[in-house]
């Protein structure tokens, strides 16, 4: 027996080259995907919290981890995951409430999101080089 006999007349599920790839397809997947990063930055502030607690030599070693060039460029992106998943948690939250599914809407709402995310994380650290 073939697998068309198998099958049967049964559409075949679409593929994702049959797919339009559109701007809340891929907020979904972000939002994800930050999601996912956020597990890995609570390990570093976990690692931190700890480091404050083990002694000056150690958090000061520590500290130098996190201001190096690379580590800032992980907090930085750490800083957008965290206000980039609140801001499609917030997303999501107007959605359950019943608003914001006309076309128009989706679309607004992704891009305050990705603009949003983006501002308050430089805002954020913007403020955060200032009051240092």
């Amino acid at each position: 027996m073939s697998n068309a006999d198998l099958r049967g007349n049964r559409p075949l599920s679409p593929h994702l080259q049959i797919y339009k790839l559109i701007l809340t397809m891929v907020m979904s997947i972000v939002h994800r995907i930050t999601g996912a990063a956020l597990y890995f930055g609570t390990l570093l502030l976990a690692w931190w919290l700890i480091a404050a607690a083990a002694g000056p030599a150690y958090f000061d070693f520590v500290n130098g981890i996190f201001g190096s060039i690379i580590g800032r460029l992980i907090l930085f992106g750490y800083t957008w995951a965290l206000v980039h998943h609140m801001l499609g948690g917030l997303r999501h939250f107007i959605w359950d409430m019943g608003a914001g599914f006309g076309r128009e809407a989706r679309e607004w709402l992704a891009r305050a999101t990705i603009i949003g995310s983006v501002s308050l994380t430089l805002i954020l650290w913007i403020i955060g080089y200032a009051v240092r």
